[in-house]
């Protein structure tokens, strides 16, 4: 073996054991996020900041999304089935549910492990502290509703003013 690869060799190890480099065929906590993501397309209000800060909330949480900027979403809304009284600036759809309004991540994670017959899940309104609409610390209690294809709805969970919808 040569002196240089001795050396390099040597210089690998170390870097590794130090914690500088990754292993190979390991992935960053960024990466194992986009290669396992749940996809996600969502339709929003271009101008809505409100809907980026939910986007935001999502890839954070590990979903792929795809946005759509739209000037109508009442029609994506219409098209899942997501009744007009539950509408947002923004419809998601993810594994063939709508997803209506500031609706935190672990609350999309549940809906898709239990399958329940659904159209989806929404949080009507804007309420704040709900993601997407932080204002500081303060956070007002809100319900996300799970939508049933009759348009009526149920509490799937509840957001106290004290939780932080994270």
């Amino acid at each position: 073996m040569k002196r240089r690869e001795v050396l390099k060799g040597l210089l690998a190890g170390a870097t590794l054991s130090a914690g500088l480099l990754p292993l190979a065929g390991a992935a960053t906590p960024a990466a194992k996020a986009s290669a396992t993501g749940t996809p996600i397309e969502v339709y929003k209000s271009p101008l809505c900041g409100c809907c980026d800060g939910w986007v935001a909330h999502l890839r954070e949480h590990g979903f792929e999304v795809k946005v759509h900027d739209v000037e109508d979403t009442g029609v994506h809304r219409a098209r899942l089935g997501m009744p007009e009284r539950f509408g947002s600036c923004h419809t998601g759809v993810v594994g063939g549910y709508a997803i209506e309004g500031h609706v935190p991540a672990a609350e999309i994670r549940k809906l898709l492990a239990g399958k329940p017959k659904a159209v989806g899940l929404a949080v009507p309104g804007m309420p704040v502290g709900s993601p997407g609409m932080e204002q500081g610390s303060r956070v007002d209690p809100y319900s996300v509703l799970l939508v049933r294809a009759d348009g009526g709805a149920s509490v799937f969970a509840r957001y106290p003013a004290s939780a932080v919808a994270r």
